[in-house]
């Protein structure tokens, strides 16, 4: 066909054109696929240190409204929440879930400290793993993390008187 003396091709797409298009829309959806892997694997890292500080504070308001101590026991994959059920201020086995708050959480990462930490009926934080608690310095709680990640939070400091997340930074966690 022949319009205003150019010759027009009507015979439609060719199978180079048709390869560029799907090679660019393969490369593509490849790089989104890293791009989203890497994004839902910080956001898992995030939502748990979210969850372990959401769990934290209520232990720590639960301690204040119930007036009474409550501990938070953490091992390498898991941590306690529970009540002081016997009104002795003290961490022992009687603690156990006998009516009492309690919770237990397995962590998919795991957490880089082991320990005992006591909330008071003031909502104050110590390091009870040895009956001594600490005056002024913090407790870090790290998540140990597989390469490749760098979520916005992957750390709890532990104050006295505050809970913070962080991002662990040169083997620290800095506040964010």
């Amino acid at each position: 066909m022949i319009i205003a003396g150019k010759a027009i091709n009507d015979r439609g797409v060719t199978l180079v054109e048709l390869l560029i298009v799907v090679s660019i829309i393969a490369i593509l959806a490849v790089a989104m696929g890293f791009t989203y892997r890497g994004w839902m694997g910080n956001y898992k890292i995030e939502s748990e240190t979210k969850q372990m500080y959401a769990d934290l504070m209520d232990a720590r308001t639960r301690a204040m409204a119930e007036n009474r101590m409550h501990f938070v026991v953490v091992n390498a994959n898991n941590y306690r929440i529970y009540a002081d059920t016997n009104d002795n201020n003290n961490n022992d086995p009687a603690d156990l879930p006998i009516g009492g708050f309690t919770t237990s959480k397995t962590v998919g990462y795991p957490l880089g400290w082991n320990g005992s930490i006591c909330f008071d009926t003031k909502g104050l934080a110590w390091n009870c793993t040895n009956a001594a608690p600490w005056p002024a310095a913090s407790i870090t709680l790290p998540l140990t993390l597989p390469s490749g990640t760098n979520p916005d939070y992957d750390c709890l400091l532990i104050y006295q008187s505050r809970i913070a997340m962080g991002q662990m930074s040169g083997g620290n966690c800095v506040y964010k």
